[in-house]
């Protein structure tokens, strides 16, 4: 009995694990001993390491931006009450993600939160 009990207990973490929703990509985050834990947002801007640009994990050139976080947010979304967590690699040059906020912006996009990792987490 008690090892059925055991099993279901296993089974049900695991599969609420998987029912997560994950929307940035795995980079390399700069590290904040200060910075707050983000709760899940709408839209996340990944810039990875070879500074290819993405929108909820799906790769859009700079030109493109705009119109595909439009798309992404979905239609009747009020862009101004949006949150996008900005998910760059560390070693991307600032002006990158700067051009990336301003192109959010343009679309009437107001809230951002820099995704950082916590000091002393190993890199990925």
């Amino acid at each position: 009995m008690i090892d059925t009990m055991f099993f279901l207990l296993v089974f049900f973490m695991l599969s609420s694990l998987a029912l997560t929703k994950l929307n940035g990509l795995p980079v390399n985050l700069p590290q904040s001993a200060t910075a707050p834990k983000q709760a899940p947002a709408e839209l996340t801007i990944t810039v990875d390491k070879n500074q290819k640009i993405y929108v909820n994990k799906a790769p859009v050139t700079f030109e493109n931006l705009e119109p595909t976080l439009v798309q992404a947010a979905g239609r009747g979304t009020d862009l101004g009450q949006a949150t996008v967590i900005i998910n760059a690699d560390a070693s991307v040059p600032h002006g990158l993600v700067v051009r990336c906020i301003d192109g959010a912006r343009s679309v009437g996009i107001v809230k951002f939160a820099i995704a950082t990792a916590p000091v002393g987490d190993a890199a990925p």
